[in-house]
Order: structure tokens, then C-alpha cells, then sequence
């Protein structure tokens, strides 16, 4: 009599993959179990640009900072945001959950078209940058006038 087994080819493949994720998720811990997620970040501060015929806006949400932490620098089409968020003084506590990221950071966008750096303003109220990037004059739409023959 044959003895018949199940063919389940991505068995190995499902061990390797829980082992990893266990080495990755020690990885990220210190040792008081709080991860790293500024490491991790992708992007921070988030940022939304959009953009109307004169020019581009710009916003992030940059909480709990002051302006003494922020800089911003635009030059040519890219906007750049540096800044310090301090890590919280907490004495004779243990941390539990840390998901706000601490430390340096810059972001450099690139924008969609060139600005005038000497016309940007920016404004930051309750937590929140906006910056308004006028458009350099080549980068405007121009009405093109149509001759007839």
C-alpha cells in the first residue's frame, strides 16, 4: 500500500519568512521594547503640495515644534524643510509604545516647475507649515496670441 503525503511546496518558504520577521521586529526594538520608527520613516514631515496658475502651496504638519527648530531653503524647483524634534524628557518611566519620531530631519521635495525664491512666504500656526511658492515668471502659463492668414 503507497502512503500518500500532502505536496505543500511553500511550507519552507512561510518558516523563513516568520523567522525574519521575528529577526526584523528584534532588530527595531531597543531595549526597552520601543521601536525606531524614525529609522523606518519614510518621509516625515507628510507634505501636501498642489498648485494654482501663480503658484505652489505647500503644507506639513510639523507638531508640538517652534518655529526656533525649523528652517526651510527653496532653490530653483526643490523646497527643502529641516528641523529638530526634541525627544521627551520622561525620568524614572518606562516606555510602553513610541511611535512620535525624535532627532534631525530633512525633507527635499522636488517641485513640479521652478519658483521665485526671493517671493516665498511661509507661515506656521498651530503645528501646521504653509508655504507659498510663487511660480518663477518662465514657469507661468503665457496666453499665446493666434494670427490669421
Amino acid at each position: 500500500m503507497a502512503l500518500m503525503t500532502r505536496w505543500e511546496p511553500f511550507n519552507q518558504l512561510w518558516r523563513e519568512m516568520e523567522q525574519f520577521q521575528g529577526e526584523l521586529g528584534r532588530a527595531l526594538q531597543n531595549g526597552n521594547n520601543v521601536p525606531h520608527w524614525p529609522r523606518l520613516a519614510v518621509s516625515y514631515p507628510a507634505l501636501n503640495v498642489w498648485e494654482d496658475s501663480e503658484c505652489l502651496y505647500a503644507e506639513a504638519e510639523l507638531p508640538g515644534m517652534g518655529l526656533d527648530q525649523l528652517e526651510i531653503f527653496v532653490a530653483g524647483d526643490q523646497l527643502t524643510i529641516k528641523g529638530t524634534r526634541e525627544s521627551p524628557k520622561v525620568e524614572k518611566a518606562v516606555w510602553h509604545r513610541q511611535e512620535r519620531g525624535f532627532g534631525d530631519f530633512t525633507r527635499v521635495v522636488t517641485l513640479p516647475v521652478e519658483v521665485d525664491a526671493d517671493k516665498v512666504e511661509a507661515h506656521f500656526e498651530r503645528g501646521v507649515l504653509t508655504v507659498k511658492l510663487p511660480k518663477a515668471e518662465a514657469a507661468k502659463p503665457r496666453k499665446i496670441a493666434i494670427k490669421a492668414q
